[in-house]
This record gives structure tokens, sequence and C-alpha cells, in this order.
């Protein structure tokens, strides 16, 4: 039973291997340049600051995100303000 069970996960390996391996060939998946390398590992380090609740700084989001997406933030956190500001004001009895 179990040389039948190791015979079935090994095909099963065999199959993933194959299936990632033809994946792969139809789509090639693009070689990062160096300053792509440097800014994605930069973001990933503020996306686990921000995932912890640390604060991160302004000026570290603009010099890692691109204008639209530093615009883009900034938009959300106007939202929010307005949000908390419209919760704050309850109404009277």
């Amino acid at each position: 039973m179990t040389e039948w069970l190791d015979k079935q996960k090994k095909q099963i390996g065999n199959f993933r291997q194959a299936l990632q391996e033809r994946i792969e060939s139809k789509n090639p998946r693009r070689e990062l340049t160096t300053e792509e390398t440097k800014r994605l590992n930069k973001l990933q380090t503020i996306a686990e600051k921000l995932s912890r609740g640390e604060n991160v700084q302004n000026r570290q989001l603009q010099t890692w995100l691109s204008v639209d997406e530093y615009a883009q933030i900034e938009a959300e956190w106007q939202e929010q303000l307005e949000l908390r500001g419209e919760l704050k004001d309850k109404p009277s009895e």
C-alpha cells in the first residue's frame, strides 16, 4: 500500500513539475533590471512595515512610488480624513 501511495505522490509531483515547465515555456518571465529589483525590494519592505502597523514616512513613499501611485495614496488619505470627520460629528439626542 505504501509503495502505491509513494508512486502516486511521485506521479503528482512529476505532473506539477511538467505543468509548471509548460506554463513557463508558454509565458516566459522577463528578467528584472537591477533598478527594478531594487525598487521591488524597497516596496516589499514598505508593505511589510505597513502590514505590521508601523509608520512609513511620506518622503520614502514619494521616493519609491510613481507620481500616479503617490497621488492615489494621497487621494485615498483625504477620503479617509473626510470619513473620519463625518463619523466624529455625532447627532445630538
